[in-house]
């Protein structure tokens, strides 16, 4: 537990900074359920799909590739079902879309973990800021394709951060989507997290008039391998003084396993959650204009890939 955690106290859900996945599911018989994670093979996808397993879900875990998805299932209590899903793929996506209708599966969760974080240079793929594809346009692709997959009460939670703040003022630079005008690592980090968050808020105000649901979580600052591509100086300060603040994995992969299955939250969506309880996120990632604008041009983008 970091020196943080020891001044945290519970929220109203009854967890709080330091409450851990295993806690968070206690008691849960998740026997039949099917959720799906994406990067499951490492830091807090393994760790959600390790509990998951653990309450008896059956645990559809994607990675960049099969290989990698079977290796961090072995040994788990609850076999999964190991997929490919290269985010900035997009023939990847759509192969991971195609195979979970092929295997018939109706998913209860989809937990939209995987990310890159902090990219020290700007990079582009399929004319777009490598951040912003990856983690949004990535995800946008699997989920819009997964839709028709869901369970009637089925939950969708994306994986945003408290990054989301870094944002660009306006939110989301619709005119500089591929960063030629301007990059930042953490910036760029922030567009592609608020935009976790935006896509959150607008597939809830879609799934009006229905049983499903979907959130966005802060997971909390984690030393895992996400922050892989952070520069030297960067990665220094986090190694010698993250102690004081971050979580740990298990307390990372707390709030989005229990925005996933806890029973208190069958119909609470359009929410930012942290520490396993509401939270507020910024205000411009509340304004339901910039969210359909996104989701529009989201949608313009996914038509033209290849």
């Amino acid at each position: 537990m970091s020196i943080v955690g020891w001044f945290k106290s519970k929220g109203p859900s009854g967890f709080g900074y330091t409450s851990t996945a295993e806690e968070v599911t206690a008691g849960l018989d998740l026997a039949g359920k099917k959720i799906l994670v994406t990067g499951c093979n490492s830091g807090l996808g393994l760790e959600a799909m390790r509990v998951l397993a653990l309450r008896g879900a059956t645990v559809l875990g994607t990675a960049r590739t099969v290989e990698k998805a079977k290796a961090a299932g072995e040994g788990l209590k609850t076999p999964i079902v190991p997929l490919a899903c290269e985010l900035s793929d997009p023939a990847s996506v759509r192969a991971c879309v195609a195979e979970v209708k092929r295997q018939g599966h109706v998913l209860d969760a989809v937990i939209c973990n995987a990310g890159i974080m902090a990219l020290p240079k700007r990079e582009t793929i399929h004319g777009l800021e490598l951040q912003f594809f990856t983690n949004h346009i990535g995800h946008f692709m699997l989920v819009t394709g997964l839709l028709d997959s869901l369970a009637e009460t089925g939950r969708v939670v994306m994986l945003s951060s408290s990054a989301h703040t870094m944002a660009p003022k306006v939110g989301i630079a619709f005119d500089d989507l591929d960063a030629s005008k301007s990059y930042s690592g953490w910036t760029n980090y922030g567009q592609s997290k608020i935009a976790n968050l935006l896509f959150a808020k607008e597939l809830s105000r879609r799934f009006a008039g229905t049983k499903k649901t979907a959130n966005a979580v802060h997971p909390g600052v984690i030393r895992t391998n996400l922050g892989r591509h952070m520069n030297p100086v960067m990665t220094f300060v986090f190694n010698v003084f993250g102690g004081i603040a971050t979580k740990n994995v298990h307390e990372g992969a707390a709030t989005e396993v229990w925005a996933a299955t806890n029973p208190s939250l069958a119909t609470v969506s359009g929410e930012y959650m942290a520490d396993c309880n509401l939270a507020k996120c910024r205000a411009d990632a509340n304004d339901p204009a910039i969210a359909k604008r996104l989701w529009e041009v989201s949608e313009g983008i996914v038509a033209k890939l290849p």
